[in-house]
């Protein structure tokens, strides 16, 4: 990104641009800021309530690939080369423009830059791999047509662009939403296994 460019116009000017719109296009634009920007585009999708036609699964795989990287020290993305030319969709891209960039917009007028040198440091990758993988992880495994997904998805948003806008505040209240939503998972998904479990 160019210096003093904010993420919405960055990302508003790609969605909108006549470059090509895969994932592997993406990276090459973002180059160091890749992971948290992608974490913004697969895990908003499962973070907005509307219909996503079973594609979020697909996504989340992709993010437990670059949790798992972060985790592992990496400082540039790497996907295999199916997934780098997997191209984000018209009406995905239309979601962004209308539903995600206002919300982006609105959280760089309201954000500061806080601590941010400590999100520099390889301990705070790995930190942000991990929450993230766990996140994910629970979105993941939310039982369909629930919503259950939304929090854990909303949380990895959040903590995403906390990371993007050096702004460590808006990380925590990530983790916050992040974890409330595991936790609803977790006793929801407990209760159903009961119920079931009580039928034989």
């Amino acid at each position: 990104m160019q210096v003093g460019e904010r993420l919405s116009d960055r990302l508003e000017r790609w969605l909108t641009g006549d470059e090509p719109k895969t994932i592997g296009d993406l990276i090459d634009v973002f180059e160091e800021k890749s992971f948290a920007v992608l974490f913004v585009l697969l895990l908003s999708i499962p973070a907005l309530p509307l219909p996503t036609g079973g594609v979020t699964h697909v996504f989340e795989l992709i993010a437990m690939l670059l949790a798992l990287e972060l985790i592992v020290g990496r400082t540039t993305v790497w996907l295999p080369e199916r997934w780098r030319r997997r191209e984000i969709g018209v009406e995905t891209r239309q979601r962004f423009d209308e539903k995600l960039l206002p919300r982006i917009r609105w959280l760089e007028r309201h954000s500061h830059a806080h601590l941010g040198f400590l999100l520099a440091h390889r301990a705070s990758g790995v930190a942000y791999g991990l929450v993230t993988l766990v996140l994910v992880v629970t979105a993941f495994v939310a039982p369909p047509f629930t919503g259950l997904d939304t929090l854990p998805s909303l949380g990895v948003v959040l903590i995403s662009l906390g990371v993007l806008l050096e702004d460590p505040l808006l990380g925590i209240a990530g983790l916050i939403v992040g974890a409330a939503g595991a936790l609803l998972v977790f006793i929801l998904g407990r209760a159903a296994f009961d119920a079931a479990r009580g039928l034989f």
